[in-house]
C-alpha cells in the first residue's frame, strides 16, 4: 500500500531529544504523557512496550471486525498478550514479535482461524509483514 484512500485518523506525538533514553513524548491532546527509559532502566517506558501495546490494541479491533463478519461472538474477557522483542542481526537492530491471543471458551480451531483473519486484517500486522518475524496464536 502506497497512500491511504481515505485517512480515518491522525496521532500526534512530539517527542524529545533523549529517545529511548530519558526523551520525553507527548501527544497533542494530552492523553499520552510519558518519560523513555532503556529497557531494564525502570522509570518510564521504552518503545517496544510502546509498540506491544499499540499493536495489541489495534489487534483486538482487527478481531471484533473480523467476528462482526463471520458473525462469531467474541468472548468478553479475551485478551491479546503481546511481546516485542529488541534484538540484533547483521549489526543492525531490530524487532521481532509475538501475539498470543487469549479467546476462552472457543473451539481451538474456530479460534485460531479468527486470528488469521484478524492477522490480514490489523493495520500494525500488515505494516510488518514480511519485515519481521511474528507468530501469532490463539490460546483458548
Amino acid at each position: 500500500m502506497s497512500t491511504l484512500d481515505k485517512v480515518l485518523y491522525t496521532a500526534r506525538v512530539s517527542t524529545t531529544a533523549g529517545g529511548r533514553e530519558g526523551g520525553h513524548s507527548k501527544s497533542d491532546d494530552g492523553h499520552l504523557d510519558i518519560t523513555h527509559t532503556a529497557p531494564g532502566k525502570g522509570g518510564g517506558s521504552n518503545p517496544e512496550q510502546l509498540f506491544a501495546a499499540g499493536w495489541s490494541a489495534c489487534f483486538i479491533g482487527a478481531l471484533k471486525v473480523v467476528a462482526e463478519r463471520q458473525e462469531v461472538t467474541l468472548p468478553e474477557d479475551l485478551a491479546v498478550d503481546a511481546e516485542v522483542d529488541l534484538g540484533q542481526s547483521d549489526g543492525n537492530f531490530g524487532i521481532g514479535a509475538r501475539l498470543d491471543v487469549k479467546l476462552p471458551g472457543m473451539d481451538q480451531s474456530e479460534a485460531q482461524a479468527l486470528v488469521d483473519a484478524a492477522h490480514q486484517v490489523c493495520p500494525y500486522s500488515r505494516a510488518t509483514r514480511g519485515n519481521i518475524p511474528v507468530e501469532v496464536k490463539a490460546s483458548v
